[in-house]
């Protein structure tokens, strides 16, 4: 294990759906004293402006707190403002506020010692066909970016695509589009977050997009979590696809990956921090079965081509 563990800060706060509440609001505070709680963890992701304030006035808690920052999160999706839009918005100042919001929490990550802030821009995209100007929206999408990258080369800015939720259809819904759309803006410091459970409701292979993204030189960001492809349910990594999550886990050795891996976790029963204390846990004996496998056993499977022979092998290679 050569990468360093975060915790997203809101899978430690408030929890509910629109049938129940799961678990209690906490202030920045609390969530950082429970963060500091929980062994083998190196860091955290806050949100702007919700936890860090629109003012900056929430990084003297975060500094207080001796953790170190992975990566500041921008919301610009769950404010009213929002509502049709954030950097895809048909209003030019809405799409000014968005810049603003990404620059701004720029300026905050540099402050707190992180190199990055992530962006998952849900909010943009469309519900109906005829809804949307994909054109327009595309260069939209495209100003925005540009802008907001040029503002520092010092910070990576990195997108986490989805491909819906909350609308129908997100404008970057996979890791192909988004690399392209990279490129189209053409900012080096611009790059990708890949949030594992996001590549598996785009019926992605996971361990295939961390390849793909780091031979194009933009995987900056890892999210590790799990579902059954249905919803983005946020379930402990591995709960429901072991196979491909230690797949994930093999790539992120081959290329190297020493970043941040951050874990977007909720649940539904018991406590937050528990489920993250078990995720960390449950990550390190991961990569112990991976070396228990062993590297041969993968790369002879690999070579044979033939999923009974690998998929035995792997097998064997756990007994």
């Amino acid at each position: 294990m050569t990468y360093k563990n975060s915790i997203l800060l809101g899978t430690l706060g408030l929890y509910r759906d629109r049938f129940h509440q799961y678990q209690p609001n906490r202030d920045l505070a609390e969530r950082l004293e429970i963060a500091r709680s929980i062994p083998r963890t190196h860091g955290v992701e806050p949100v702007y402006p919700q936890d860090l304030g629109k003012d900056g006035s929430g990084t003297k808690v975060m500094k207080e707190s001796g953790l170190s920052v992975s990566a500041v999160n921008v919301n610009i999706k769950t404010e009213a403002k929002f509502r049709d839009g954030s950097f895809t918005s048909p209003d030019a100042g809405i799409r000014r506020e968005t810049v603003e919001y990404m620059t701004t929490a720029m300026d905050l990550a540099a402050e707190l010692g992180a190199g990055m802030i992530t962006v998952c821009p849900l909010i943009d995209g469309w519900d109906y066909a005829f809804q949307a100007d994909h054109i327009q929206q595309w260069k939209w999408a495209i100003e925005c970016f540009g802008e907001a990258a040029a503002h520092r080369s010092d910070i990576k800015l990195s997108i986490e695509y989805k491909a819906y939720e909350s609308k129908n259809h997100i404008i970057l819904p996979s890791m192909g589009k988004t690399l392209h759309f990279c490129d189209r803006v053409g900012a080096d410091n611009l790059g990708v977050t890949m949030d594992v459970g996001h590549a598996l409701i785009a019926g992605e292979c996971p361990g295939a997009e961390i390849a793909h993204a780091n031979d194009a030189g933009r995987l900056f960001y890892i999210h590790f979590n799990d579902n059954d492809r249905g919803a983005d349910w946020d379930m402990l990594p591995a709960s429901v696809h072991l196979w491909q999550t230690l797949e994930t886990l093999h790539y992120m050795r081959r290329i190297g990956y020493d970043g941040w891996v951050a874990y977007d976790v909720f649940t539904r029963s018991g406590d937050g921090g528990e489920a993250i204390a078990a995720t960390f846990e449950m990550m390190e004996d991961l990569d112990a079965l991976l070396d228990k496998i062993g590297p041969e056993t993968i790369r002879q499977g690999i070579a044979g081509g033939l999923p009974q022979w690998t998929m035995r092998d792997l097998v064997k290679g756990l007994l």
